[in-house]
């Protein structure tokens, strides 16, 4: 089943406030409630839940673990999968030691840098490799993709390095560069700068 970005995005974040809810006791929740907290339309949530199967019932709500549950089934993934990370500069550090990233689903197991003073030390658990080593580990560590935190300039010969394995499934790109990849390898590129152009926008208008 294809399933649109925006309505992923809104899955992930249905997750994360009903992980909250359970934490607060809150044993009942109704779509209402839940657009309100994420500002989203009643309409919209009914229409994302029901998308994957009837949940709730009319007039009484979603029963808020059943309803984790649920979602977590529909965002559940194929296997726990092993991540490696491509610059370990201020932003590298940041998410490696982001909670968001203790996960059953997903685990960053191995670094990449060019660095000599950075490659062969360990930062927070993780291992880091030197950059011309990274298609052997990554084969070595069944590691099938990667988030790329280096500088626009760096950013498609780190991606021609890494998909030279042949096992990169997935990239998850932090730099400001579109980046070239492989028939096969899927890209989502996250360019703070244009968020922020984003929202600015939004204020504007």
């Amino acid at each position: 089943m294809k399933v649109a970005e925006p309505t992923v995005e809104r899955l992930v974040q249905y997750r994360r406030l009903l992980e909250r809810l359970v934490q607060e006791d809150v044993s009942v929740v109704s779509s209402r409630d839940i657009g309100d907290m994420l500002g989203y339309k009643a309409s919209q949530v009914r229409k994302d839940l029901s998308y994957f199967g009837e949940i709730g019932k009319r007039g009484v709500g979603y029963g808020v673990e059943r309803l984790l549950s649920h979602v977590e089934d529909i965002l559940a993934p194929p296997k726990k999968w092993r991540i490696g990370l491509v610059g370990v500069g201020r932003l590298g550090e940041a998410i490696i030691d982001h909670r968001a990233f203790l996960s059953q689903d997903y685990e960053i197991v191995a670094l990449f840098d060019v660095s000599e003073k950075k490659i062969g030390k360990v930062f927070l658990g993780k291992p880091c490799f030197s950059l011309a080593d990274m298609p052997k580990k990554l084969s070595e560590l069944d590691i099938d993709v990667i988030m790329l935190t280096v500088p626009k300039e760096a950013a498609q010969s780190c991606v021609d390095i890494a998909t030279s394995s042949g096992v990169i499934r997935g990239i998850l790109n932090f730099s400001p560069s579109s980046i070239s990849v492989p028939e096969g390898v899927i890209v989502y590129s996250v360019d703070i700068s244009v968020e922020l152009e984003k929202l600015l926008f939004y204020l504007k208008h």
